[in-house]
């Protein structure tokens, strides 16, 4: 279901931004615990875009260097 993954992933871009400028971790679990105790289909959505999103920063930062390197003329 599309509004679910949209929801899902809305929610985890600002649980994620939260936590980052507030500094507390515990945001993204306490919205996980929020969204279990009335759909726990939401709470796994949202829960699988956190990890999504967490992955992909992790990725993106490992590509980083070689993106900001030119390449190299022969």
């Amino acid at each position: 279901m599309q509004l679910l993954e949209d929801l899902a992933d809305e929610l985890a871009l600002e649980a994620l931004a939260a936590a980052e400028t507030s500094g507390d971790t515990t945001i993204v679990n306490q919205v996980g615990e929020v969204l279990g105790a009335s759909s726990q289909t939401l709470q796994e959505a949202y829960l699988t875009a956190v990890r999504v999103r967490r992955a992909e920063e992790r990725a993106r930062a490992l590509l980083a260097p070689f993106k900001a390197k030119p390449a190299a003329q022969e």
